[in-house]
């Protein structure tokens, strides 16, 4: 192994020898808990630590025996991709007792276990906080009946705890998404999306129900992800006369020639005065009023199952890699901790400052505070629901401001899925915000030919949810037609513009910007929004559609290695896109539970590929006799797929066979995931904010022209760890690399051992990022506006 940097922190210096680790899901189950519950046993294994199952959540604690069980690596192999959780849950009444937790700890005391991971909502965080801080008086009473040793009391001294929040709900304070939720999300889709179709044939209204008796996340961001007419949610009750307000809102759309109305009820939603607002209540004065054809849907139990998500299953993976660095870490003075997700970072917080934030949300419920409720709940949630606000009501003409501004969109690239629900958002926030919208079709190409329109509001009503781009998208860069498109924006007056897309569409942008001296027309705001599957745009870790495409890989990986272990001994070569990306390879790779991802980023040679194949062979011996290696298109240009999957077959004669896949454009397709409509939704929005700030500062009203050649007017709107930040794309020229079309340095690459790991190789890990607890953040309104996303 290279020398490694003194100032830098890796996990090898971690040792778990000679401690044990118990694991337990309790509460509700979430998609994404085994994820997690492999994650620490895979980890904890790897430090040379015991690990130990305890089934049945408290229960299981306080019966002891059978219910706690020494685990190996393969026991948690092939529960990455099944919902739910393999080692139970279960209420327990008896734990909220002393009596409860003292047998609970006799039985953790007999096999050495104090070391906890407990992965569930806040009401099983907050039983293991206390059970913690009565640790050593339950051992000293332990001792006096007898039932322990006096030597144990002092071997045994402390608990260490650290907690995952598993809920579908995201109602849990300081963390930006709970595991399980974006899995909930892709079930209330799927179901909104088939309930459209039906919809839509009939005329009909639907009032879908989803769940959330104290937290209206998965109702907001569904109603953002498909477009809903309206939406009920406990910590944001409708004004007085909503029941009037709703019903000319829905009609507005009928008279408009929209087919169909969906309403999106949370379980727990009430009115100003705290009383319930049900499903039934709401079709009733739907039918009563407008005398609408009307059906309700109860999605119940549908949003707890199925697979989990990519998202969910990476999430749940880092954080149970970090909450076993978390234990190995902690002393007796450690407060009990949760890993949790804040912007696109791993954070650890005091456990019981985020159940204190998440009861103190509860209490302004009650005491009808519902401004601070939003407030509590985080930036990410106030967000959506000020972005819901600014696309869910079209005011009337006479009522929105008149800038007389003419802003362009348009699509560059190739087509990715979000791109329709970003130029949706841009279109209606820029309608209200007061400027003319126009839609430039097949992207530079199209502009310089003046395939140009003006677009309204009902023209991109019900794009969120369609997949492709439906402006038309080219990867025609500007440079060649830089005369003809300044012609274009001379004659259609346009003051600004968005270009939404992937590399082409930061290099466009480059293009504009230099050419300024030259052309005057372009020196106007123009805004990079990053949409490619590839996710390899310099100035942001995430882009629009990378989610869907990994989605599609996983689901994919996931069909392969079930045909694979009916057939016993059989290793998989899969091919993903991406260009000379490796994203897609290595975050499907982790997914998945692949055993190697072959990318641009990290060299590799004949000896490594020779290392892989002994790796797999001995995994052949084990009962896991499966192999899975995703190879990204443009790795190395001599170690083919073909090559890769020839040496395998040749190596592993008479061990396993080979079989190859090459995924191809069905990675491009598909309706986008709930995650990319409501990320293409939220930073388009914020990038017209942007644009009419830009406008209004560089609007030269003795001349009655916008006039803007600075650095800072021409920007990528990207997400940077926790922030969502506007960065002049002169800037992020130095961070590029223009020969192979991605930036200099991508945060994945730090996710790569955990591949790795995973997977039973011995790596390096730099753990720098780890170790630090922080405190709940309580932001102000003006940070929902600023940076959070």
């Amino acid at each position: 192994m290279a020398d490694q940097p003194a100032d830098k922190k890796f996990f090898e210096n971690l040792s778990g020898a000679g401690k044990a680790i118990g694991v337990l899901t309790s509460g509700g189950d979430a998609q994404g808990m085994n994820a997690a519950v492999r994650a620490v046993v895979r980890m904890g294994i790897y430090v040379e630590a015991k690990v130990y199952f305890i089934y049945e959540g408290y229960q299981g604690m306080v019966d002891g025996g059978d219910n706690i069980v020494e685990v190996s690596w393969e026991s948690v192999s092939s529960i990455l991709q099944v919902g739910g959780t393999v080692i139970g849950s279960a209420r327990c009444k008896e734990f909220r007792t002393r009596e409860g937790r003292l047998k609970a700890a006799f039985n953790l005391i007999q096999r050495g276990i104090t070391n906890l991971c407990v992965i569930g909502g806040d009401g099983s965080l907050t039983g293991a906080n206390l059970f913690r801080e009565e640790w050593s008086g339950l051992l000293e009473e332990l001792a006096q009946s007898g039932k322990i040793e006096e030597e144990a009391v002092k071997k045994y001294v402390y608990l260490n705890i650290v907690g995952m929040v598993g809920s579908i709900d995201n109602d849990f304070c300081g963390t930006d998404m709970t595991i399980g939720t974006d899995s909930a999300l892709h079930r209330i889709i799927e179901v909104v999306d088939a309930i459209m179709t039906t919809a839509q044939s009939h005329q009909r209204t639907f009032v879908l129900e989803v769940m959330g008796r104290h937290c209206g996340y998965l109702a907001l961001v569904s109603a953002l992800a498909c477009g809903a007419d309206w939406v009920f949610i406990p910590e944001y009750p409708p004004e007085e006369g909503w029941e009037d307000q709703m019903c000319v809102k829905l009609s507005e759309n009928r008279a408009r020639k929209k087919r169909l109305n969906i309403i999106i009820v949370a379980e727990g939603a009430i009115d100003s005065h705290n009383k319930s607002i049900t499903s039934e209540k709401v079709k009733d004065l739907v039918v009563q009023q407008l005398g609408f054809d009307t059906r309700v849907t109860i999605l119940g139990h549908v949003q707890r199952g199925g697979t989990p998500s990519a998202f969910d299953r990476i999430l749940a993976s880092r954080m149970g890699v970090e909450a076993v660095l978390a234990l190995l870490e902690a002393t007796a003075d450690t407060p009990a901790c949760v890993v949790s997700l804040s912007g696109n970072q791993a954070v650890r917080l005091p456990l019981m400052e985020c159940v204190q934030m998440t009861q103190e949300v509860q209490k302004a419920m009650d005491e009808r505070k519902f401004c601070e409720a939003v407030r509590l709940r985080g930036r990410s949630f106030e967000n959506n629901l000020n972005t819901y606000k600014l696309l869910s009501h079209r005011k009337p003409d006479t009522e929105l401001p008149k800038t007389n501004f003419n802003v362009a969109v348009l699509n560059v690239g190739a087509p990715a899925a979000g791109m329709n629900a970003a130029v949706r958002s841009a279109v209606r926030v820029g309608i209200t915000e007061g400027h003319n919208m126009f839609a430039v079709i097949d992207g530079f190409e199209g502009f310089a030919n003046g395939q140009i329109k003006e677009i309204s509001w009902r023209d991109v009503g019900g794009w969120t949810g369609q997949g492709g781009s439906l402006l038309g998208t080219k990867r025609a860069l500007p440079a060649k037609y830089l005369e003809k498109i300044a012609d274009q924006m001379r004659t259609n007056n346009i003051n600004a513009l968005m270009v939404i897309g992937g590399f082409e569409a930061f290099e466009s942008c480059l293009q504009l910007a230099e050419a300024r001296a030259r052309f005057e027309e372009f020196c106007i705001p123009i805004c990079v929004l990053p949409a490619t599957i590839s996710n390899n745009v310099p100035g942001t870790d995430l882009s629009i559609g990378a989610d869907t495409a990994l989605n599609a890989i996983v689901e994919t990986c996931d069909r392969i290695k079930q045909s694979a272990s009916g057939t016993k001994r059989r290793v998989f070569i899969i091919e993903t896109m991406g260009g000379y990306c490796g994203y897609l390879a290595n975050m499907g790779g982790l997914a998945a539970g692949a055993d190697a991802a072959y990318i641009f980023e990290e060299k590799f040679d004949i000896r490594e590929l020779q290392a892989n194949v002994e790796h797999l062979t001995e995994k052949m011996k084990t009962s896991i006799q499966r192999g899975l290696v995703l190879r990204n298109e443009n790795s190395n240009e001599n170690y083919t797929t073909d090559f890769i999957y020839q040496l395998y077959s040749e190596e592993g004669k008479g061990v396993f066979d080979c079989r190859k896949n090459v995924l191809g454009h069905m990675q491009q397709g598909g309706a986008p995931s709930p995650f990319d409509r409501n990320f293409g939704t939220k930073i388009s929005a914020k990038a017209i904010q942007w644009i009419s700030k830009k406008l209004r500062e560089t609007y030269r009203r003795d001349e009655g022209k916008v006039f803007a050649n600075t650095e800072d007017s021409v920007c990528l709107l990207g997400m940077r760890r926790r922030n969502l930040l506007f960065q002049p794309v002169v800037e992020l020229k130095d961070q590029a690399d223009f020969v192979h079309r991605i930036p200099k340095e991508q945060w994945w690459l730090k996710l790569r051992p955990l591949m790795k790991i995973l997977a039973k190789y011995k790596t390096s890990y730099d753990v720098s990022d780890s170790g630090q607890l922080e405190h709940v953040a309580r932001h102000s309104p003006k940070e929902a506006e600023t940076g959070a996303i």
